[in-house]
């Protein structure tokens, strides 16, 4: 599944983005300017950002080219008609494309699978793996099951796809708040204590001995991580 983020101050254009995307299969997330912008995508892979060129904090030009130091997702951004100067200049810096305000949505979801489909063509990313292992345990994100010894295990959506999360990225440590916000797509604000719940609950079905975990593992003061990327 590929993660895309949409970064746009404008609660609307956003709900309407996650509209026009909603049954393309695509995971959305969001920020409300430049600098989560950032952020998010030094925290897990995204495979695709829609940014907005004005907004508070950091606008999308100078987020642009943060993210360009440290990778090459595709950008593609979001415009007024009267922002001609900040096209040009948002293409010099990285952009791969932009799209005007208002919206076309046959045209949004065109220029996203075509970006995709060239970046993945061009080899700047890998197609997401259908299957994860991690020593006994292997997640199908296809057909969204779960085993552990070959035994077929029941999770809830949200064990899934924090299980999901963590095997995808194995000895990785996430926060409580990073959790939550790329499994519940919210802003965490204090709900970070819903992880502790799921994460106990997962315990309790993937580990053989749920009070003392061999991949699950708390990092005490950061958070969670599932160990397993150097050959458990």
């Amino acid at each position: 599944m590929y993660r895309i983020l949409i970064c746009d101050d404008d609660a609307d254009i956003v709900s309407a983005l996650k509209i026009y995307l909603s049954g393309e299969n695509y995971e959305l997330i969001t920020a409300s300017n430049g600098r989560e912008a950032v952020e998010l995508v030094s925290e897990a892979p995204v495979h695709l950002i829609l940014m907005d060129v004005m907004m508070p904090e950091m606008d999308g030009i100078a987020a642009t080219a943060r993210i360009r130091e440290v990778c090459n997702v595709p950008i593609i951004l979001l415009t007024a008609k009267s922002e001609d100067s900040d096209k040009i200049l948002g293409l010099n810096i990285g952009a791969d494309d932009y799209i005007t305000k208002p919206f076309n949505p046959i045209e949004v979801v065109a220029r996203v699978r075509s970006q995709l489909r060239r970046y993945t063509n061009l080899g700047g990313m890998s197609r997401p793996a259908e299957r994860l292992t991690i020593g006994n345990i292997e997640l199908n994100d296809e057909t969204k099951a779960v085993t552990v010894d070959g035994e077929a295990v029941s999770l809830t959506p949200i064990e899934f796809n924090i299980l999901r999360l963590l095997m995808s990225q194995p000895d990785k440590v996430f926060s409580s708040r990073q959790i939550y916000e790329q499994v519940w797509n919210e802003p965490a604000q204090g709900s970070e204590s819903a992880v502790a719940v799921h994460i106990r609950h997962l315990r309790e079905k993937i580990e053989i001995t749920p009070s003392d975990p061999r991949y699950l593992k708390v990092v005490w003061g950061q958070g969670y991580k599932m160990e397993g990327g150097r050959g458990v």
